[in-house]
């Protein structure tokens, strides 16, 4: 790959524009995101996004930073953990689309949670906070978005305190060789006609199913945690590895 090139779903596009194309892609969905996921998932990435959230050991007065958040879906479900209203923690939600941020908000403000949420239009590549800032950093369904994912890892390791968690959830690679082909049928047919029929936008959701495709598979993103300095890398396939969790240690 020429590199001043990325990947933006099957494309080829230049390393400077891609930020700015996925921006477009999220404002394009953001008013019906989650519905987007309930019809997409059957409903399934509920519990995928729980399973996520089981995995973070809320501590009092724990700091928490949620990357490519901007519904707040994943916050809000942190905020949610038995007994974390008497653990005083607090969670900064950074995106770096605004209207994904605009929806998390209301929807904060509507829950009562907002006092505990902080919105911050940023990039993950480039994150506004300083070093050593966070006991957890959780992602979900964004890291494939990045331009340069390893550049977003080192961003991780780097405003996570030294020992604190990295959290990820993100489409994988399916393990089994027929499943995969059913996948690829529904993901390449019925998801961008979904992402037409619903929002009148079927480009959007091409490039979603096909940004999956390009996501590194399971053990070569383990490996890519590794060499941006986290340790006890470990991952967890859901659904036959439609999507994994992954873990490490700063």
């Amino acid at each position: 790959m020429d590199s001043k090139k990325t990947h933006f779903g099957f494309k080829q596009v230049d390393v400077d524009s891609k930020s700015q194309l996925v921006k477009e892609i999220f404002s394009n969905v953001a008013s019906k995101y989650d519905l987007m996921n309930d019809l997409m998932s059957f409903g399934i990435h509920r519990n995928w996004k729980n399973k996520m959230v089981e995995k973070i050991n809320l501590s009092r007065n724990c700091k928490i930073i949620d990357v490519a958040g901007g519904t707040a879906d994943i916050a809000m479900r942190i905020l949610k953990k038995p007994n974390s209203s008497n653990l005083n923690c607090n969670i900064d939600v950074v995106d770096i689309n605004q209207e994904m941020l605009e929806v998390g908000k209301q929807r904060a403000v509507d829950a009562n949670l907002f006092s505990q949420l902080k919105f911050t239009c940023g990039d993950g590549e480039n994150l506004p906070f300083a070093d050593k800032q966070f006991d957890f950093y959780t992602i979900a369904f964004g890291i494939r978005n990045f331009t340069d994912i390893q550049k977003g890892l080192h961003e991780a390791k780097r405003v996570l305190k030294d020992g604190g968690k990295f959290i990820c959830l993100e489409f994988s690679k399916v393990e089994d060789y027929f499943l995969q082909k059913i996948y690829d049928q529904y993901s390449f047919k019925i998801i961008p006609k979904i992402g037409e029929i619903i929002l009148k936008d079927r480009n959007s959701y091409q490039y979603l199913v096909e940004s999956i495709r390009k996501f590194p598979e399971q053990n070569q993103f383990k490996k890519m945690l590794e060499d941006a300095g986290f340790s006890s890398v470990s991952y967890q396939n859901l659904n036959f590895g439609v999507v994994t969790i992954f873990e490490a240690k700063a």
